[in-house]
């Protein structure tokens, strides 16, 4: 069975970057999709982005063009590079493949 463990989050301003991790153990992931969701207070949780076993990438409306989801097989880990952050990305967010869900990193953008 797969564990999932992401790393990355933290404080940042308006307009800055963050790189989230997603470190897998107990299975190899090359050959699953990996998503990142996230959710805000009050809201559901939303997919932020998914990445195919064949790197196929899709997006959120509200995160294309900024975000950027990539995965290193070797090292069993996915990746969510956020750029031009804005308050409204401000979130717990998690990796996720098939049942398997992490246990969530914090991402607050504020001013």
């Amino acid at each position: 069975q797969v564990q999932l463990v992401e790393s990355g989050g933290g404080l940042v301003q308006p307009g800055g970057s963050l790189r989230l991790s997603c470190a897998a153990s107990g299975s190899i992931i090359s050959f699953r999709a990996m998503n990142w969701y996230r959710q805000a207070p009050g809201k559901q949780r939303e997919l932020v982005a998914t990445i195919t076993n064949v790197r196929t990438t899709s997006y959120a409306d509200s995160v294309k063009g900024r975000f950027t989801i990539s995965r290193e097989n070797a090292k069993n880990t996915v990746y969510l590079q956020m750029n031009s952050l804005t308050p409204e990305d401000t979130a717990v967010y998690y990796c996720n493949t098939g049942m398997a869900w992490g246990q969530g990193t914090q991402v607050t953008v504020f001013s």
